[in-house]
């Protein structure tokens, strides 16, 4: 963890126009610490690749230690925690991710312990249609106890959130602006809450300008503190597809909800899945498939759920999968002589009655 004094210099750094987190850690990574790239002869520092002259005409030390110190003191005086990306706690995600931000600001109670992290996002004209399935599907996940992260806008993004609240799942808002303000301001009522089993991050300073362009920087942190980017209704156009973009670019998963070629708020939903940037997302089975997660070992021994109800369907699973060690979804479909899609559906109900569990390999035995 930084000392105060290079956590001074760090923030300094970040106030250096034009310097992005790239060449930030670039610059770290050859000269050492951000104090070090203070007082380094500057015909050094023109070395660096993608440097060069014009940058070090913006570093004006006197002018950004004193920005870094009004921040530093909103820091201290609201007991702000933040992590930087060199640190054990800072989101291992991100870590993975070049331009993931150098610090992160946070407040709540925030555990990434859980590897269990997905992204939801859409449109923030969000139809009864959206509403719905978003609600449904963070109800079908909570049993693998996953935590939810979005960005605390109106539409999909406080449809998750709140959705993750009532079924007592850790939640994280990733901000566009400073810790010194909520937008929008109708959402802050939810903070409490929401700060209880989770948090928010940002790496935007309190002095920082409310810009449109805070968006799309939020959105890459959406992106990469999960393994999966869910977008539940978009337009053709709008935050929610940048968001899909980034992910994909962070060879993370990318799903998303189908609509009528007719309804306005899905097409780019449907655009996604056409040029194959998304998975068809129809329910938590979906997910549960592609990402090979499992349910967390707090079931009871099969042998003491004797009498736990299948309908007709699963028990033509259970009792082809009990003639086998274990198998693929596919096998599992053909053999049985059932469409894929609703195996993976019969599978994931199976999974939460303790029946059976998921393996490396998109394979499945009985418990």
């Amino acid at each position: 963890m930084l000392s105060n004094k290079e956590l001074r210099y760090t923030l300094a750094l970040q106030r250096i126009p034009n310097l992005g987190d790239i060449s930030a850690k670039k610059l770290l990574r050859k000269v050492g610490s951000a104090e070090g790239i203070f007082k380094e002869k500057k015909s050094t520092l023109a070395k660096i690749d993608g440097f060069g002259v014009v940058r070090l005409k913006e570093i004006n030390m006197k002018l950004q230690l004193e920005q870094a110190d009004e921040e530093l003191r909103f820091i201290e005086d609201n007991e702000v925690e933040w992590t930087y990306f060199q640190d054990k706690n800072y989101p291992e995600n991100l870590k993975h991710c070049l331009d993931g931000p150098i610090l992160l600001f946070q407040r709540g109670n925030i555990d990434l312990g859980n590897k269990k992290i997905i992204s939801i996002v859409g449109t923030r004209k969000i139809t009864s249609y959206g509403n719905a399935f978003c609600q449904n599907l963070i109800e079908e996940l909570a049993p693998l106890n996953p935590v939810i992260v979005s960005g605390l806008a109106y539409g999909v993004d406080i449809c998750a959130h709140k959705a993750a609240m009532n079924n007592n799942l850790q939640t994280i808002g990733c901000l566009a602006h400073g810790l010194n303000q909520t937008y929008p301001r109708e959402h802050k009522k939810y903070l409490k809450k929401l700060e209880e089993n989770g948090g928010v991050f940002t790496e935007f300073w309190s002095s920082d300008k409310f810009e449109k362009t805070n968006f799309l920087k939020r959105n890459r942190v959406i992106g990469g503190l999960s393994e999966a980017t869910i977008v539940i209704e978009s337009a053709d156009k709008g935050g929610s597809l940048v968001t899909a973009d980034i992910a994909h670019s962070y060879n993370r998963e990318v799903f998303a909800l189908p609509g009528r070629a007719t309804d306005a708020q899905s097409r780019g939903c449907n655009t996604l899945i056409k040029q194959q940037k998304a998975h068809l997302l129809t329910s938590a089975a979906d997910i549960i498939y592609h990402l090979g997660w499992e349910l967390q070992e707090t079931k009871k021994p099969l042998q003491t759920q004797l009498f736990v109800e299948l309908d007709e369907d699963e028990k033509i699973i259970f009792r082809f999968l009990k003639e086998k060690e274990k198998e693929l979804l596919d096998i599992i479909a053909l053999e049985c002589n059932l469409p894929v899609f609703k195996v993976a559906t019969l599978l994931m109900n199976m999974e939460i009655k303790g029946v059976v569990r998921p393996l490396p390999g998109k394979l499945f035995q009985l418990v």
